[in-house]
């Protein structure tokens, strides 16, 4: 069975734990728990948990470069593991999504994401999946960059749990199912977190 490989972005050190930039690393960590492993250094300069989900054998891959060099990183893991760009999953999040929706795609631009961006030039393709973590946009005029490098807002963070919970739910649907049913089943339902009705 072809083994699969889900790379989480975000950016390595303490400063940068609770970060929206850091969401694809919030859903590895509940994947590697998922999957039974915990996450060891690689030479790949990256953190990489072995298991399996979905009944597949996977790679958790965290890089430790920065969000702009993931793709040194997710290309040596795809490199020494094997692994095909139609077997790779980067979770990621996404400023053009509302806080509390998750979108899955195959291909398509970066959107000015520079750990995709690193990451497509890096293996010569756009062809590989991405679920869309939604942190929605800044507010006023906030810069993008600055927005993405705070941590979530305490009202956001009591949800927090539920949505990486469901992202992790839509990376194995899409090791155990494929992109259709996962996006079927995961872009039909509101996955913002529930408000009581006014």
């Amino acid at each position: 069975m072809e083994r699969w490989l889900v790379i989480g972005l975000g950016n390595p050190g303490p400063q940068y734990a609770g970060n929206r930039h850091n969401a694809g690393f919030f859903v590895l960590d509940e994947l590697a728990g998922r999957a039974g492993g915990r996450f060891k250094a690689h030479k790949a300069h990256a953190e990489v948990v072995e298991g399996r989900l979905a009944d597949s054998p996977v790679v958790l891959g965290k890089p430790r470069s920065y969000m702009n060099l993931s793709g040194g990183p997710t290309k040596a893991l795809a490199d020494f593991y094997k692994v095909q760009p139609d077997h790779l999953i980067v979770v990621h999040d996404e400023l053009d999504i509302p806080y509390g929706a998750l979108r899955v795609k195959l291909g398509g631009g970066d959107n000015g994401h520079n750990g995709l961006r690193s990451i497509t030039k890096a293996l010569g393709t756009r062809d590989y999946a991405r679920v869309r973590f939604g942190v929605g946009r800044p507010p006023g005029r906030m810069d993008p960059a600055e927005f993405v490098l705070r941590d979530f807002a305490t009202a956001e963070r009591r949800d927090l749990p539920l949505l990486v919970d469901r992202a992790a739910d839509v990376v194995e649907s899409l090791i155990g199912r494929g992109l259709a049913a996962t996006q079927n089943d995961f872009h039909a339902v509101d996955l913002s977190p529930a408000r009581p009705p006014r």
